[in-house]
């Protein structure tokens, strides 16, 4: 399959770089020439405009992957490919979108013909070798239509993605995930720090975290990722401010409107939002987590 890939971050170019070795041709488009430098470098071939892109394979067999920033660049992107695209093409918007303009921008391609699913993509900056979890919305022919690439892209065929139901739904999937995702975390965060506090006995932390990786029930890939966290030191040079990317705030946000009590999700919210006003070991923690997994921007102390 010939997909044209959208966006070349560090996630476009691991989606790319992945797909690029099960076999598949990969063209993308990025309009910073920094990002269409690195996917050559990469090994994908890539386009000088959109248009391009969308004109490099036929008109009705086009399959394009958007993996741009949530938002106003996702909006955008959205509206240049509704008037690019026609009948029997077929789009996926991987980004962490709100599930509601998802169902919205499902109707805008149907309009055209063109058909669209929405997938919550998860595995950050580990996926291109790992593989990736799917969550995707969408009509179920057209998932049949890009099983090959959920294949490729998953840690195998048969593990990792999930049709999870129609528009929206995997959307609505990425953003409780990620809402699970922060009191995690959150909880991560602050069992350390009371491993950290000093007293009698005093525990050798980083020996503790390392054991738990392995045969314990909190171990996991975020807890692999926190016990380097810890063994590396160093946490003193981050700053203690937790950014939130939006979704735990729309999961808190949907709860109270359908009347689910979700208090561990929304206090680990709260704690980010706390973070910015005051320091501490677990805020430090959840930065340098954030930074580690996904590649988000940590804040350095020496910048204060």
């Amino acid at each position: 399959m010939h997909l044209l890939l959208v966006g070349l971050g560090r996630m476009g170019c691991g989606l790319g770089a992945r797909l690029s070795r099960a076999g598949h041709t990969v063209t993308g488009f990025d309009p910073a020439p920094e990002a269409r430098l690195a996917a050559e470098i990469a090994g994908i071939s890539t386009a000088f405009t959109l248009e391009d892109l969308v004109g490099s394979t036929g008109a009705g067999e086009r399959r394009v992957w958007v993996m741009v920033p949530a938002g106003t660049v996702t909006e955008q992107t959205v509206a240049a490919l509704a008037d690019l695209l026609g009948p029997g093409d077929s789009v996926v918007e991987g980004g962490n979108s709100d599930y509601r303009d998802s169902m919205r921008r499902h109707d805008l391609f149907a309009a055209k013909g063109v058909g669209m699913l929405d997938v919550g993509t998860s595995g950050g900056v580990l996926g291109a070798e790992k593989g990736y979890s799917l969550m995707i919305g969408g009509a179920e022919a057209l998932v049949e239509a890009w099983r090959p690439v959920f294949e490729a892209l998953a840690p195998s065929p048969l593990e990792g993605w999930a049709h999870v139901g129609p528009s929206g739904a995997g959307h609505f999937a990425k953003m409780v995930h990620n809402a699970i995702e922060y009191g995690l975390m959150q909880a991560y965060a602050e069992g350390i720090t009371l491993l950290s506090s000093g007293g009698n006995p005093t525990v050798d932390v980083a020996a503790a975290t390392r054991a738990w990786r392995h045969g314990s029930i909190v171990s996991s890939t975020l807890m692999d990722l926190t016990a380097g966290i810890v063994a590396e030191g160093g946490l003193e040079r981050v700053r203690p401010y937790v950014d939130d990317s939006g979704h735990g705030r729309l999961a808190v946000e949907t709860a109270i409107e359908r009347g689910v009590a979700m208090p561990v999700i929304t206090q680990s919210l709260i704690a980010r939002i706390q973070s910015r006003d005051q320091s501490s070991l677990a805020a430090r923690l959840l930065a340098a987590m954030r930074g580690r997994f996904g590649g988000h921007a940590v804040h350095k102390a020496d910048a204060l």
